[in-house]
């Protein structure tokens, strides 16, 4: 499948897929996406605690590094785990401009630790925070109680509408502790009606520049 590199509206790059017409992130702002659906509707809950994160959808690594420097500011301890079945290759990885549009240039070594180190391996990028990317498919996750908060960050519904299911939805309830909760870019009904059967509380909200509307979801 052709991949480009393309610049986003808010000057942040991502990936886009020529084959799908889809993206890695949305083309109104990568970074804004980010910002507004995973840091102030997911991370933000959490201020000053520990946390347990688990990300569907590891891809460029942008919500992990705008979670690292967020948690220095919010006083977290946070165990984050990046799950991708296809990871992008190193070469894509240094087009991305994310360290400069986020003027973390003192933390770029953080964000090329974060892609050089070993897949299926805990590193610590900080005092506060840890990182291991999986390589594994989402139907392939087992875990059981393990994490706060899920960043559900998969290719759309309408690329890969089996990434969107109950099957993959009960995998995320199981995964999350009691009251933990699931943020996502996504608002189809469908969706919501997946969330609603495996157990989740399912509000919506406002979405981010170029979006109507996101979930977030409950255990």
């Amino acid at each position: 499948m052709k991949r480009e590199v393309i610049k986003t509206q808010d000057g942040s790059t991502t990936i886009h897929l020529e084959e799908w017409n889809e993206s890695y992130h949305s083309k109104h702002g990568a970074i804004q996406e980010a910002k507004h659906v995973f840091i102030k509707n997911g991370l933000a809950l959490f201020s000053e605690q520990k946390v347990a994160i688990l990300e569907i959808g590891f891809g460029t690594g942008l919500n992990a590094f705008i979670s690292f420097l967020e948690a220095q500011k919010m006083n977290q301890s946070v165990d984050y785990v990046g799950v991708e079945a296809y990871p992008v290759a190193a070469k894509e990885i240094l087009e991305m401009n994310y360290v400069a549009e986020l003027e973390a240039e003192e933390q770029q070594q953080v964000f090329e630790k974060m892609h050089e180190s070993n897949w299926n391996e805990k590193i610590k990028l900080s005092d506060n925070f840890t990182i291991v990317k999986r390589q594994q498919f989402f139907q392939d996750i087992d875990d059981v109680a393990q994490f706060d908060l899920i960043y559900f960050d998969a290719f759309g519904y309408r690329v890969q509408p089996e990434l969107w299911s109950t099957l993959i939805f009960k995998k995320m309830y199981d995964a999350l502790k009691e009251n933990g909760v699931l943020v996502t870019y996504a608002a189809r009904g469908v969706v919501k009606r997946s969330m609603i059967e495996v157990g989740f509380r399912v509000e919506k909200l406002e979405g981010p520049p170029g979006k109507r509307e996101m979930f977030r979801a409950f255990k």
